[in-house]
């Protein structure tokens, strides 16, 4: 009996976590659904945060003060060294490697993800990031980097990719009335992960910090821990819809002049890279994201660099303020680094929103048309001292930044169809890897390659922001090119009901297709599953506009 009783048990919970057992039953209201996957987004998203842990860590071994190991000291040692302290560049890569295993995972896993459903996608990606911070804090105890990267850098960016894509096949299938809402919805919560996270890994640190200790490990513990208690909570939240359901009262468009960008047919993941739409949307995103992610990195040092003393009112390059000058200006900077922050996760939802009226085309051409004019701006509105002028238009840059993630999914249902749109969109997901490379490189090299001119640190950015606005004029020329997909790549019926089968997208016995509530939205337990996660995001909000504030003062 002993032999037959784990294997039972195995196969219950496989048959829970089958996607049999998510399809939606009679009565289910749509709107649990996107509180589900911003349970997951907010908890992943902490990997924008990441950097708070950077300068504790860089003196784990000294506590008060880094120490340093011998020099001439090459990587591969500083790996496995355990008495003296990290350097800060040195623990960047668990950074880098973040995002290169999101978009990899992603694009690897996401014909996976579409057959085996949101709930046990979910459930991994909780295991991978929450396991990967349990590994790096076992890393931190020991003093072992590389055991950090292998937690957190590549299991957690397993975590991240899977994480990141799993409710967007499943959203824009409940809402196909509003895709770019649905999507932004979640995706704002990627954004939203570091505001709720930063804040809190600081309260922690400080709460565990000891004259021996500098409280990181015991950190990434409790955190883990939180993490996971939402992350699974968000995916045993996830429902898909039957096959063929849609909204009360919804009438799909009619292809016509007027949404020939909205097809009704369905494109098979193994063509949807054969087509040129995939890859002028991967270059559309891949430029939107170059010039975004190179000035969040910068933002801080950029605004103290460009104007310098005149931030707290006086005339003096960035070198010849005092200590207490200098930190002055830091901490304005760092309200303007906030300020991105929520002008980064409102464009999400804002910008996604917009597009369901717009269109997906239009909205990019927004994009890229408003930020080229935006950086050729920037560089005169810094000359001339303008402070103002120069936060309002990185503000709505940023936004722009994270419209475009937030939109993508969209604009793929809206060429490729829904049925593979999760496994599509994790493809395309390796543009925002590549992005993340040529972004950062573009602005921090140029600008030693400026200031090793000469150029004085005021004027330094100036090409850059032009360079930034040429690749927005590429992007906006790319987007232009899309047209809607050519029928030969898209799905016979009896095609896409063999990819639904495959996919266990069957109702269950006895449920009607159209039986889901979508009307009157807001029940009960639809409330509670919002202040789940509206509470913790207010609070990060809350924390964000305070250190933001400091810049209207």
């Amino acid at each position: 009996m002993s032999s037959i009783a784990p294997t039972a048990r195995t196969s219950s919970l496989l048959d829970f976590l089958a996607k049999e057992r998510t399809i939606a039953g009679a009565g289910f209201n749509r709107w649990l659904v996107p509180p589900a996957a911003l349970a997951i987004h907010l908890c992943i998203g902490m990997a924008y945060g990441f950097s708070v842990f950077w300068l504790p860590l860089s003196k784990a071994v000294g506590v008060s003060a880094p120490l340093a190991c011998p020099a001439g000291t090459s990587f591969f040692t500083e790996l496995f060294a355990s008495n003296c302290d990290w350097k800060i560049s040195t623990l960047g890569w668990m950074y880098t490697l973040f995002f290169v295993f999101l978009g990899s995972s992603a694009a690897i896993w996401g014909g996976w993800l579409e057959r085996a459903g949101p709930r046990k996608a979910g459930l991994v990606s909780m295991a991978c990031w929450c396991g990967g911070m349990l590994l790096s804090a076992l890393g931190i105890h020991l003093h072992q980097f590389w055991l950090m990267l292998l937690g957190s850098g590549v299991i957690g960016g397993i975590g991240l990719g899977l994480g990141y894509i799993s409710p967007v096949s499943t959203l824009i299938k409940w809402f196909p009335d509003r895709r770019g809402m649905a999507t932004g919805m979640a995706i704002m919560g990627f954004g939203g992960g570091a505001m709720i996270g930063s804040p809190l890994a600081q309260l922690l640190m400080t709460k565990y910090a000891t004259t021996s200790s500098i409280g990181v490990a015991e950190t990434f513990v409790t955190m883990a821990l939180i993490y996971a208690v939402f992350m699974t909570a968000g995916a045993l939240g996830y429902r898909v819809p039957a096959a063929g359901w849609k909204p009360a009262g919804w009438t799909p468009p009619v292809a016509n002049t007027a949404n020939a960008m909205i097809s009704s047919k369905h494109v098979h993941l193994r063509n949807a890279h054969r087509t040129p739409q995939f890859w002028l949307i991967w270059a559309v995103l891949c430029l939107n994201v170059t010039a975004g992610i190179g000035v969040i990195g910068m933002a801080s040092p950029m605004l103290q660099e460009v104007f310098g003393g005149k931030l707290i009112g006086i005339e003096a390059a960035i070198g010849s303020l005092d200590a207490s000058q200098a930190a002055q200006i830091a901490a304005i900077a760092a309200g303007f680094t906030g300020l991105l922050s929520l002008f980064n996760i409102a464009g999400r939802f804002f910008w996604a929103s917009m597009s369901d009226k717009l269109g997906r085309k239009i909205t990019y051409a927004i994009f890229f048309l408003l930020g080229t004019a935006l950086y050729a701006s920037a560089p005169s509105a810094g000359h001339a001292g303008s402070v103002a002028l120069f936060v309002a238009a990185f503000c709505i840059i940023l936004s722009m930044y994270g419209g475009g993630f937030a939109t993508v999914p969209a604009y793929l249902a809206d060429m490729f169809g829904t049925q593979f749109v999760g496994a599509i969109h994790g493809r395309l997901l390796t543009a925002w890897s590549m992005a993340g490379i040529f972004g950062p490189v573009i602005v921090n090299y140029l600008r030693e390659y400026q200031l090793a001119q000469g150029v004085a640190k005021a004027q330094v950015y100036d090409t850059t922001m032009l360079i930034l606005a040429g690749l927005l004029v590429v992007g906006f020329a790319c987007n232009l090119l899309i047209c809607p997909v050519e029928p030969k790549w898209q799905m016979n019926e009896a095609e896409l009901a063999e990819a639904r089968k495959l996919a266990h997208e069957i109702a269950p016995a006895g449920a009607p297709i159209n039986s889901v509530q979508t009307v009157g939205g807001f029940s009960v337990m639809a409330l509670l599953a919002w202040l789940a996660v509206g509470i913790p995001l207010a609070w990060g909000v809350s924390q964000t506009v305070a250190k933001a504030a400091i810049l209207f003062k």
